[in-house]
């Protein structure tokens, strides 16, 4: 993926450089369930955040010496950011709306949000209430080692184009409709209706990608493969094998490995808002 020579975010809010200290989570336990059921968070994630609020202890806040693969990190995010930014103006323009730019917030081990507080074990995320994106990287070395996924520049940009594409839903008054339909719901009814709240921010990653191609020519051999390997890694189905050996399709709230797939590529393959209605089998 070829992201140098960008401007500069003014977005980026990176915190690495100052330790969360020890991060105590229900004696280990809990942060398995959380890695496993919230993997890749990125809807309204506050009930599950404030769950865990309370089991986070961070101590000390010392200054922590950024790598130079630290730095080289923060430069791509903050350029991936930026093309958020630039592509996602452009549409809504187009639209007659006007973009109003989240910031993405760099942690690690943990972080308070207007959401609640979360440790590395929620996987990024996006707080509606401050309309923020948090993300501690070492979640990508995660997604390799565990759950299969190829790594890769791109895949932390599709991850990252995820999130924005939940304050995208935000933005447009998606994300508090289906709050309110979920409210009107059973736990199922409810699941569902976040599979597809999660599923179009997947589709608006790739419509991103598709704009971002067309205006910077941004993408190298194998970054598609990439993004795909990621939602593949992260569909409810394959995370569920992994943790317990089956599959509990009424228990999904961000879709199967097929359909995250399916909702990105269709994004990137045709970069049209409209063909996004990842809610149209639940009318």
């Amino acid at each position: 993926m070829k992201w140098g020579g960008r401007r500069s975010s003014g977005n980026l809010d990176d915190r690495r450089g100052v330790s969360g200290g020890q991060v105590a989570v229900g004696g280990g336990i809990i942060g398995v369930i959380i890695l496993v059921i919230n993997m890749f968070m990125g809807g309204d994630s506050g009930a599950v955040l404030n769950g865990i609020e309370n089991q986070i202890q961070n101590q000390g806040g010392e200054p922590v010496e950024l790598t130079e693969e630290d730095k080289e990190l923060g430069k791509m995010v903050d350029a991936i950011l930026v093309d958020t930014e630039d592509v996602w103006h452009k549409l809504f323009e187009e639209q007659g709306l006007t973009y109003e730019e989240p910031t993405l917030v760099l942690f690690r081990n943990s972080v308070q949000t207007e959401c609640g507080g979360a440790t590395s074990a929620s996987g990024p995320f996006y707080c509606p209430v401050d309309r923020k994106v948090y993300m501690d990287l070492a979640f990508f070395d995660e997604l390799q080692s565990r759950y299969g996924a190829k790594g890769g520049d791109f895949a932390i940009a599709y991850v990252i184009a995820h999130e924005i594409g939940h304050h995208v839903q935000t933005l447009l008054g998606t994300s508090e409709k289906v709050t309110q339909m979920q409210q009107q719901t059973d736990e199922t009814g409810a699941n569902r209706l976040s599979v597809a709240l999660e599923l179009q921010a997947d589709f608006y990653a790739g419509v991103w990608t598709y704009h971002n191609q067309k205006m910077k020519n941004f993408l190298e051999e194998g970054d598609i493969e990439e993004g795909l390997s990621a939602a593949n890694a992260v569909g409810d189905d394959a995370i569920q094998k992994k943790s317990s050996g089956h599959v509990v399709p009424d228990s999904f709230t961000h879709g199967t490995s097929a359909q995250r797939m399916y909702w990105f590529k269709k994004g990137y393959e045709t970069g049209d808002m409209k063909q996004g209605d990842t809610f149209a089998e639940l009318k």
